[in-house]
């Protein structure tokens, strides 16, 4: 009896044995998984998302594309009616053209009364030269008449001589007078002519002024009849399509969202506790789950860690300084980047949850 119960014993701590070397060899695997594995089942498929929105108002004319349709950049997605922006640009263009007309003018009147100015310069050397020539004359006819007075008083020469050269002396002096003053006059229409040319030229740089202004109106008018016309950005799928044909848009109104499934244009952020990132570094590898297609397997890569917590960039982080304080364990975002080939069919979609698995090398 006392050796069936001593075989009993034996045998109940042989199996606890037994249990034990089990448990301490599965905590030890356990605990060594966790020191090399760092999971996480906050983690969400994320990607670029261009958002499509029109740059100009107006009336949705027609529409290129469907729900969830496959688009490549520069593909047509929808046309808004453009009458009006091509009488836009019709209208800067004709004021551009009449302001153009307007220079054109005012540059003729600058360079005719460029053209007056050589000419009336010309007629005041000829003025001047008539004036000297007059004078030279003028001044023979006084030496005459100053050589005829004693000739008269002596009776050598007539009094018709005499008279002679006295009217000859007067005439050269009122003609020297006019002389002198069609010189004067010529030099005030110089100055005149010059004065009008400067008012005439200060005309010129506010119509070049205004030309810009046209042209950067005639351009802004093209642009607005070319966003008309909206293309796809990038390569990708159409979603959240809001527009229809005939519905009357605005300016920045998104209509639709074009998101693209590249591997390189999509990642995973992984919102892992600040606990576990203690050996986590960018380029170590990352296999990863989606609960859409549980039994396969996505690999990839970290790629870089946040510079903050997400709460410290919520619209409201918290104040610790202020009020009670309590601890709480913070995540910070991991992005894990896709291995080149690790989803060929482009099976991830934004927004899909993920279970991913850093792997620490040791």
């Amino acid at each position: 009896m006392a050796l069936g119960n001593l075989q009993r014993r034996g045998v109940v701590f042989g199996i606890l044995i037994v249990v034990l070397v089990i448990g301490a060899v599965a905590l030890f695997f356990f605990l060594e998984y966790r020191r090399t594995h760092v999971t996480t089942d906050d983690a969400y498929v994320d990607g670029h998302i261009h958002i499509v929105a029109s740059k100009v108002p107006g009336t949705v004319l027609a529409l290129h594309v469907k729900d969830n349709q496959l688009l490549k950049k520069d593909d047509p997605i929808l046309d808004i009616d453009p009458v009006d922006y091509r009488v836009a640009l019709l209208e800067a263009q004709a004021n551009l053209e009449m302001e153009k007309a307007r220079l054109t003018e005012v540059q003729s009147r600058v360079e005719t009364a460029r053209k007056q100015l050589v000419e009336i310069r010309s007629a005041l050397e000829s003025a001047r030269s008539a004036l000297k020539a007059q004078e030279a004359l003028t001044w023979k006819a006084r030496e005459d008449l100053k050589r005829a007075e004693p000739l008269i008083k002596e009776q050598i020469v007539t009094q018709e001589y005499y008279d002679q050269r006295k009217t000859n002396y007067e005439v050269g002096i009122a003609q020297v007078n006019s002389a002198k003053e069609n010189v004067t006059r010529l030099e005030g229409s110089v100055e005149s002519q010059k004065a009008l040319i400067r008012q005439t030229e200060t005309a010129v740089a506010p119509q070049q002024a205004l030309i810009q202004q046209r042209e950067a109106l005639v351009e802004k008018a093209k642009l607005n009849l070319g966003y008309t016309k909206i293309t796809a950005s990038a390569n990708g799928y159409v979603t959240k399509r809001s527009a229809e044909v005939g519905n009357q848009v605005q300016a920045g109104q998104p209509l639709l969202a074009v998101v693209p499934l590249e591997q390189e244009r999509i990642w995973v952020t992984a919102n892992y506790k600040e606990t576990d990132l203690r050996e986590v570094k960018a380029g170590q590898k990352v296999e990863f789950k989606v609960d859409t297609y549980s039994g396969k397997v996505f690999r990839g890569r970290v790629n870089s860690i946040m510079a903050g917590t997400g709460s410290a960039f919520s619209l409201f982080p918290p104040e610790n300084a202020t009020g009670n304080y309590v601890k709480i364990v913070q995540r910070i975002p991991v992005r894990i980047t896709l291995d080149e080939g690790s989803d060929p069919d482009h099976l991830l979609r934004v927004g899909m949850s993920v279970v991913p698995t850093i792997l620490i090398e040791r």
